[in-house]
């Protein structure tokens, strides 16, 4: 195992990591900016290096930065979290040349999925069904863009190449507006991911959100860990993950949960990664691979009982691993709430000093969460300050643990959106299960 690892990153994501670690007897090295100097993993850590002002570019995405501080502080691998660099395939690359370990897949890897038009390419090679669209980028050709987008039936939806985090994606309703959207979205594009490829797909009206946990080894192994639901979304943002997904059997699970292993052995996989697709009308449609440790990765380990985690260390360190197909077993049903630091009708983000931090307990509920009495959330990052997980032997027992946590969780000081979470444990329709991707905006758009 590893004598000491990099955390590049910050949050409550960076604690999870560092926890990990210290269980394993790893030593942690953690970096950050100026103004993160009293998060609590950096409290915590072996040792801690700054590495740059507030703003990101100059800090978490400063990739000669991040690297130095492993150098200096004779850390021997990195582990990128979720966000800032962790599906950077220049970033895993300069790790690897520099000598140090890459806690994730290889670069190549994370280069042949980060671009969403050849992975969707690579999946197909892999038989695993793809939305209907143009599989390769749209090019300057109006006529033939006019002409794919009459062959898949509006609305569709443009896409960029190298986008992720639900941004760079615009839906269109009529032919009148695609040259328009096209022009937008590969503007936005090159503006936010330095690539202003974009491709075209079928826009789908009622799909939900269904994703696969994988997790392969350096000796041919790997296994899936069963699916998540994580429809209940606000602009492609998730805001409540669920597993298993409601109103799936065990033969479609092992059917799709297979087509992804497959995948990952065919593309050399390693390390913990996510199929995403959209399912509408019985049938799976790839979306994309996340090449990383995902933000609701806590409902997987609390229905398998494996800490991903500490497995993402195992396998980057050279181990087998710890489990086979056979030894995974879903028990129970378990439920995570995204906390963000936000209005929760605005969803304005809402910075600050948090006066009063007070987290449920109870059998069956886990609070990961970086935050504390006095802790100032900076206004520069992600607003997620807090997930909130249950655990139970089936889904109403579930949902009536988070219900009894979110009434008992105080975050003073800053606006969260605890009050929206409250309200849709109790909505009629994520109580039944299944709804689809658009239910929330529908559900906001109404109120």
């Amino acid at each position: 195992m590893f004598d000491k690892v990099v955390i590049a990153n910050r949050g409550e994501i960076a604690l999870r990591i560092l926890r990990a670690c210290h269980e394993l007897g790893i030593k942690t090295v953690a970096v950050h900016s100026t103004v993160d100097r009293d998060l609590k993993h950096v409290r915590l850590a072996d040792e801690s290096v700054c590495i740059g002002p507030a703003a990101p570019a100059l800090s978490y995405l400063n990739i000669p930065a991040v690297i130095s501080a492993a150098e200096v502080t004779d850390a021997v691998a990195i582990h990128p979290g979720y966000g800032f660099l962790a599906e950077n395939a220049d970033f895993a690359e300069r790790v690897e040349q520099s000598g140090f370990v890459f806690i994730g897949p290889r670069s190549d890897t994370i280069r042949l999925m980060g671009d969403k038009v050849s992975a969707i390419t690579a999946m197909k090679k892999a038989g695993v069904p793809c939305v209907p669209g143009s599989g390769k980028p749209l090019t300057d050709d109006m006529a033939e863009n006019i002409r794919i987008a009459r062959d898949l039936g509006y609305p569709i939806i443009i896409k960029a190449a190298g986008g992720g985090g639900g941004r760079g994606m615009r839906v269109v309703h009529v032919e009148a507006a695609l040259k328009n959207a096209i022009q937008l979205t590969k503007s936005e594009a090159l503006s936010a991911f330095q690539n202003d490829a974009v491709y075209m797909e079928k826009f789908l009206e009622h799909p939900r959100h269904i994703e696969f946990q994988v997790m392969a080894d350096n000796h041919g192994n790997c296994v899936h860990l069963g699916e998540r639901d994580c429809s209940m979304q606000r602009r492609h943002q998730k805001i409540i993950e669920e597993s298993p997904a409601p109103g799936f059997d065990a033969k479609t699970r092992e059917r799709m949960g297979q087509r992804c292993v497959e995948a990952c052995l065919a593309i050399g996989y390693r390390g913990a990664g996510t199929f995403e697709f959209l399912y509408e009308n019985g049938e799976f449609y790839f979306i994309e691979m996340n090449t990383r440790v995902q933000v609701e990765h806590p409902v997987t380990e609390m229905v398998t009982g494996l800490d991903i985690v500490k497995e993402q260390l195992a396998v980057a360190a050279g181990a087998r691993l710890s489990l086979t197909q056979a030894d995974v077993v879903l028990r129970g049903h378990s439920i995570e709430c995204r906390i963000n630091a936000e209005d929760p009708r605005t969803f304005r983000p809402s910075p600050g000093r948090v006066k009063t931090f007070h987290t449920p307990g109870g059998f069956g509920v886990r609070v990961d969460s970086h935050l504390y009495d006095g802790y100032v959330v900076p206004p520069y990052y992600d607003s997620l300050v807090a997930k909130l997980i249950t655990h139970a032997p089936d889904r109403a027992t579930a949902l009536a643990r988070m219900s009894n946590a979110l009434s008992e969780m105080v975050v003073d000081g800053i606006d969260t959106n605890i009050p929206l979470h409250r309200e849709l444990v109790h909505d009629a329709a994520f109580i039944a299960g299944g709804t689809d991707i658009h239910y929330l905006e529908r559900k906001l758009a109404h109120e």
